[in-house]
């Protein structure tokens, strides 16, 4: 780098030499004389302390550091690449089969579902992106599994809004009560789950599981988007879809006809149901 600074056409020219250390930068100084057989001078307002510290710092790359063997594993090239493809094959696979599932049986809900399943997948994909979590087989796997809770929750609130409209009430308050009566049991399990994540994570850090701790970070926090998208994005689409009058009670939620039943009492309001 000096030697690159050295060969310029202006060397005395005030230029910025920052220097970085696991990504961090400690230093910017400028350097305002001309850079001789690799060697410059650094003033400023230091003390003993702060310019022994920078000395370390700046000399820790070349100093000999002791390595300790936490976990060793070996898998071929090919066999690693391959395994990674065919994960990756399996999850857009399963995704795949997933949708055509809830839309073919909850139809216009379906596609709703369909929609939070897909904002879902790329709210977790960017999260995965800007930590960043490298994706390995553990990883594909706690993901997927995440792609299967998030559609069961979908399934819990469609199932529980059809049971309100079988008992008579209007789609809108159905949707309100069916809401928030899905959401104990949607809440109950994925905490259950996050609970189980947690205790992975502390296995795997304290047996230097890196398996495992792939496995459990990638299922926690898709637990935790799946959560958010299902009754968040959920909700608001299919209160989009009532207010567009796209669909009847019966075929937005099942290609079978919904018969309210008989019950010999008037339902009660959507804030009384709860």
């Amino acid at each position: 780098m000096t030697g690159e600074i050295n060969d310029r056409d202006h060397p005395d020219t005030d230029e910025v030499i920052a220097v970085f250390l696991d990504g961090e930068q400690l230093i910017a100084p400028v350097a305002r004389a001309h850079i001789r057989d690799g060697r410059s001078q650094i003033s400023g307002g230091f003390n003993r302390e702060s310019a022994r510290r920078l000395a370390v710092q700046l000399k820790s790359g070349s100093l000999p550091v002791p390595l300790s063997l936490i976990q060793e594993s070996g898998v071929d090239s090919i066999l690693g690449k391959e395994s990674l493809e065919r994960s990756l094959q399996a999850g857009l696979v399963g995704l795949g089969l997933v949708l055509v599932f809830v839309i073919a049986y909850y139809r216009a809900a379906g596609v709703v579902a369909a929609v939070a399943l897909i904002c879902y997948a790329i709210v977790t994909l960017a999260i995965f992106k800007l930590v960043p979590i490298t994706l390995t087989l553990p990883h594909i796997g706690g993901f997927i599994l995440s792609i299967g809770l998030a559609v069961d929750a979908n399934i819990l609130i469609f199932e529980r809004i059809k049971e309100e409209i079988r008992i008579g009430r209007s789609l809108g308050s159905a949707m309100e009560v069916g809401f928030n009566r899905a959401w104990p049991a949607i809440r109950d399990g994925n905490v259950s789950t996050l609970i189980t994540c947690v205790v992975l994570l502390w296995f795997g850090n304290r047996l230097g599981g890196g398996l495992i701790n792939g496995f459990a970070l990638t299922l926690f926090v898709g637990v935790l988007v799946s959560m958010f998208t299902a009754v968040m994005v959920s909700r608001n689409l299919l209160q989009a879809f009532q207010a567009a009058g796209l669909g009847r009670a019966a075929n937005l939620f099942t290609p079978e006809k919904i018969q309210p039943r008989s019950t010999g009492q008037r339902p009660q309001s959507a804030q009384g149901g709860q």
